[in-house]
């Protein structure tokens, strides 16, 4: 899973799988989520997530937990 912020945009994505997105589905709030050829979800992106206190430039830190 690859973690990505774009703090131009304002916009969170976690990317669940290199697969390309065939469509996508808003829900609201502002998350939107990309599905894939097999109709499994590949990328869910959050809107103004600095806004949603999310992320911010500079200061997103990850925990991964099992």
């Amino acid at each position: 899973m690859k973690v990505k912020f774009d703090p131009d945009a304002d916009v969170l994505v976690f990317i669940l799988r290199d697969d390309p997105p065939v469509d996508a589905i808003e829900q609201p709030g502002g998350v939107i989520v990309s599905y894939g050829e097999d109709k499994e979800p590949v990328s869910v992106e959050f809107l103004n997530a600095s806004a949603r206190k999310l992320a911010r430039a500079g200061e997103l830190s990850i925990t991964l937990q099992r």
